[in-house]
């Protein structure tokens, strides 16, 4: 298994988890060939049909709601042969009554604004010893997913990740904005 690089993918005008952070928050998750795996706010599906390769023998349950970002999963589906993983074209928590069964890890990438209903109502989903990874450009959903962890019981720890590229002949580090992980571990 390899991890796939973020050239690689189809783009589209939709957001994408980066590739440093992409590999970091799915190994945080600890997940393996059976796991199966949870992406609320799929963007591209790249962290989904990243895990799909991970998860060979599993499942990857993927949820979305933005027309862009869902046909541009799809063509990515299309294009990693992917078929271990299920699209659910609808926003987060309308999409609560069309998945069912728990899961062995959930990537949290996008919620709409909903970041504490989602954390709740799929945490219910998660498996003991199972993580919650999510990922923050923004401090105040930050504090609100902590807050909300806290209360849950849930085992956390917060990493903050700067990745800077080269760009040009005079090879200039160009930052991307930090980015917050959280790992949430489900210890109640």
């Amino acid at each position: 298994m390899r991890f796939i690089k973020d050239e690689e993918f189809i783009r589209g005008n939709c957001p994408m988890t980066k590739e440093e952070v992409r590999v970091l928050s799915i190994s945080k998750m600890e997940i393996d060939e059976n796991s199966r795996v949870l992406d609320v706010g799929a963007g591209t599906g790249s962290i989904s049909i990243q895990m799909s390769k991970i998860c060979t023998n599993g499942e990857v349950v993927s949820i979305e709601m933005d027309e862009d970002a869902i046909d541009t999963t799809k063509k990515n589906m299309e294009k990693f042969n992917v078929n271990n993983m299920t699209l659910i074209e609808k926003e987060a928590l309308e999409a609560l009554e069309d998945v069912s069964g728990t899961f062995d890890g959930i990537f949290i990438g996008g919620s709409g604004g909903n970041i504490n209903e989602i954390i709740k109502e799929y945490g219910k989903m998660l498996k003991l010893n199972g993580k919650i990874i999510l990922t923050f450009i923004t401090i105040g959903n930050l504090y609100n997913a902590i807050e909300t962890l806290k209360s849950l019981g849930y085992k956390i720890d917060v990493c903050q990740v700067a990745v800077s590229k080269t760009k040009g002949k005079s090879m200039m580090l160009i930052a991307a904005n930090p980015i917050f992980i959280i790992t949430a571990e489900k210890i109640q």
